[in-house]
């Protein structure tokens, strides 16, 4: 039986069709490196923030972000990478809030003076869009990396502008070394008298152990193994435990 040549291109352009259709083209991860130059600059060691410096560099600040909006996570990225998005994300968006209302003593003081949680905070605004989605600091930590990639040490990453807060890093979060970084930060947080002040039979610890206990439960953890992963000094199930007070104020310099 003689096969029409026509009929095979046919075919062939078909099943072409068929397959980019159902194929998501790959997309290359956003560059945090215009980001990472700002922290450096404006952002010392104890992760203190200079708001004005940011100010001063509004533009360069202002254009990061939109690269954010346009350019969402995607199904091709690796974990990391879409992790290091949302992170960084939540941290710059957090400074992009104080910054539209600068000069302001507590990121509380934003906002209706009637806080109801996940509706009138500061985390609830939806301020901003990412993929043509309007979106909140919730939505990310909450919605998206609670959520989606169930890994506690998120919570060393996220910054919400207070003392009480961990560090805001001095560079960005990048996919090659987050959790180097996420480990670190962890480090940081549990061995800092002013968020966590840890003895063997007493410990008064940031109320992050408290408020998401449940995350620092899941598959067979515990707050105290968590805390014994970074802390210099151990502790115990028969460890006293208390929560700190959290300070609300303005991480600035």
């Amino acid at each position: 039986m003689k096969r029409n040549p026509k009929f095979k291109f046919l075919l062939l352009g078909l099943l072409w069709l068929l397959t980019t259709a159902f194929t998501e083209p790959t997309v290359a991860p956003v560059d945090h490196s215009a980001y990472d130059r700002l922290l450096k600059k404006y952002v010392n060691e104890k992760g203190l923030v200079n708001y004005k410096g940011f100010k001063s560099e509004e533009k360069a600040f202002n254009d990061y972000l939109a690269m954010l909006s346009k350019n969402p996570p995607a199904a091709s990225w690796s974990k990391n990478e879409q992790m290091a998005y949302w992170i960084n994300a939540y941290n710059a968006y957090t400074i992009r809030l104080i910054l539209d209302h600068y000069p302001v003593k507590s990121i509380k003081d934003i906002g209706s003076r009637i806080k109801i949680p996940f509706v009138t905070t500061p985390w609830a605004a939806k301020f901003f869009t990412i993929g043509g989605e309007k979106m909140s600091l919730d939505n990310i930590e909450h919605g998206t990396l609670r959520k989606k990639y169930n890994d506690p040490r998120i919570h060393f990453t996220l910054v919400c502008a207070s003392i009480s807060c961990p560090r805001l890093r001095n560079e960005a979060y990048m996919a090659d070394k987050l959790d180097a970084q996420m480990d670190d930060q962890g480090r940081d947080f549990l061995n800092n008298p002013s968020k966590n002040k840890i003895g063997k039979d007493e410990a008064q610890l940031s109320n992050y152990f408290n408020w998401y206990k449940g995350d620092w439960t899941k598959n067979g953890q515990s707050v105290v193994k968590w805390v014994n992963k970074y802390s210099n000094m151990k502790i115990s199930d028969k460890t006293e435990i208390d929560f700190l007070e959290y300070n609300w104020n303005l991480n600035e310099q």
